[in-house]
C-alpha cells in the first residue's frame, strides 16, 4: 500500500490567512503535509496567497496555481481551513481515508483518485481515520482561538515530572506565548536558561543562608524557562539537531555547576558532612552520564526496544528543582549532596547496562 502521496491544498485566501499562534493555517497545513511525507505539495489559491514565513524558512517546494490540476493517481487533498498535525496526515495516507476530529467529525482532508464535484462528498466514500493528535476545523478568529488552545495543550514531554506537569509548564507557558511572537529562538531561550542554573550555582558557592535560598530559586527558573524553548520550537515547527543536542549539553552545564556549587557553599559554612567530596563524586558521575545519555539518545533512533529511553526520561525531570529549594529553606542542602553524590552512579551505571546488547539465546541442537 502506498503510504505517501503528492498533496493538493484547497486554498481560499481570507480562510488560510487566519493565524494559530503566529502562523497562518495554510503555513501550518504545508509544513505538516511535508513533514508527512509528501513528496509534493501543490497549491490552488486565487491570489493574494496567505502567508507561507515557516514553509519558506524550511525550504518546502511548493507549486502554486489558481486553476485546479488534474489528479494524476492517489493524492492527498485538503482544504487549508484545518489544523491538522504530521502524525495525523501520515496516517490517513497509510490508510487512505478521510479524517476524522476526536469528536468523530469528519474533516476536510483525505486520500483521492478523483475528484467529484463537491470535495465534502468525495471524502464521504472514503474508510475514517480518526485523529491522534490535535484535529480542528478553522472559519474563524473564534474557532483560531481555540485551535491555539488546543495545540498549546499539547505540548507535553515525556520525560516531565510532576513539578513540570502542574508548574513548570504551566506558568512557562505565559512567556512562551509572548516570545512565539518575537525573533527569539528555542536556542537563545536554552542558552538563558543556562545562564539563570549557573547563577544559581554561583549564590549556592556563596556559602550563607540567605544566598543558598536565591540559589535555590534561580535553578527553579532555570528549569522553568527550560520549557518554554521546546515548546517555541514545536509549535512553531523551529526543532533542529542543535537545538536538541544544546538543551541536552547546556542541561549538563547547570547540573555540574549546581552540585559543584552547593559543595563548595556548605564547605564555607564548615558543614561537617564529606561535602567536597560528595560533590566531587556528583560532578564526576554528571559528567560520566553525558556521553552515557548522548549514546542512548542516538540508540533511540535504532532500536525498538524503549526500556532505555522510558528510563532515561523517568529520572531526567526537573522535580529535584523543588527538592533543592525545600532543602535550601530548611538549611539542609547537604542531604541532597547525599542523594545525589550516589544515585547519579546508580543511573549512570544502569543507563549503561541497557544499552549493552541483548544476549542471544542458543535453540538447543
Amino acid at each position: 500500500m502506498q503510504s505517501a502521496c503528492p498533496a493538493l491544498i484547497l486554498c481560499e485566501p481570507q480562510n488560510g490567512a487566519l493565524k494559530v499562534v503566529a502562523l497562518t493555517l495554510l503555513d501550518r497545513l504545508v509544513v505538516a503535509c511535508h513533514r508527512a511525507g509528501c513528496p509534493s505539495i501543490h497549491i490552488v489559491c486565487p491570489a493574494p496567497l496567505p502567508s507561507l514565513q515557516r514553509a519558506r524558512a524550511l525550504n518546502i517546494p511548493i507549486e502554486i496555481t489558481t486553476i485546479m490540476p488534474a489528479l494524476a493517481g492517489l493524492t492527498l487533498v485538503a482544504e487549508c481551513r484545518l489544523i491538522v498535525q504530521a502524525a495525523d496526515v501520515k496516517a490517513v495516507m497509510a490508510r487512505q481515508g478521510r479524517l476524522l476530529d476526536e469528536k468523530g467529525a469528519p474533516m476536510p482532508l483525505g486520500v483521492v483518485s478523483n475528484l467529484l464535484e463537491d470535495l465534502d462528498r468525495t471524502l464521504s466514500l472514503l474508510p475514517p481515520v480518526p485523529a491522534e493528535g490535535v484535529a480542528v476545523s478553522v472559519s474563524d478568529v473564534a474557532t483560531a482561538q481555540c485551535a491555539e488552545e488546543a495545540l498549546w495543550n499539547s505540548l507535553v514531554s515525556s520525560s516531565d515530572g510532576v513539578v513540570d506537569r502542574y508548574f513548570n509548564r504551566p506558568l512557562g507557558r505565559y512567556l512562551s506565548k509572548i516570545l512565539i511572537h518575537t525573533p527569539v529562538t528555542p536556542n537563545q531561550v536554552t542558552v538563558v536558561s543556562m545562564l539563570a542554573g549557573v547563577a544559581g550555582a554561583y549564590y549556592f558557592a556563596l556559602g550563607n543562608y540567605t544566598a543558598g535560598i536565591i540559589g535555590a530559586l534561580l535553578l527553579q527558573l532555570s528549569a522553568l524557562i527550560d520549557c518554554v524553548d521546546g515548546d517555541i520550537a514545536r509549535i512553531a515547527f523551529k526543532e533542529s539537531a542543535l537545538g536538541k543536542w544544546l538543551d541536552i549539553a547546556l542541561d549538563q552545564v547547570v547540573h555540574v555547576a549546581v552540585f559543584a556549587g552547593i559543595a563548595i557553599g556548605l564547605s564555607r559554612q564548615g558543614s561537617s558532612a564529606p561535602v567536597l567530596w560528595l560533590g566531587i563524586s556528583a560532578v564526576a558521575g554528571a559528567l560520566i552520564s553525558f556521553p552515557v545519555v548522548v549514546r542512548a539518545r542516538l540508540l533511540a533512533n535504532k532500536q525498538t526496544d524503549t526500556r532505555l529511553e522510558r528510563f532515561i526520561d523517568a529520572a531526567s525531570t526537573r522535580d529535584f528543582t523543588v527538592l533543592v529549594l525545600l532543602l535550601a529553606v530548611v538549611g539542609k542542602l547537604h542531604w541532597f549532596l547525599w542523594l545525589t553524590g550516589i544515585t547519579v552512579h546508580v543511573f549512570w551505571i544502569t543507563a549503561l547496562l541497557l544499552q549493552l546488547p541483548k544476549s542471544k539465546v542458543r535453540s538447543p541442537a
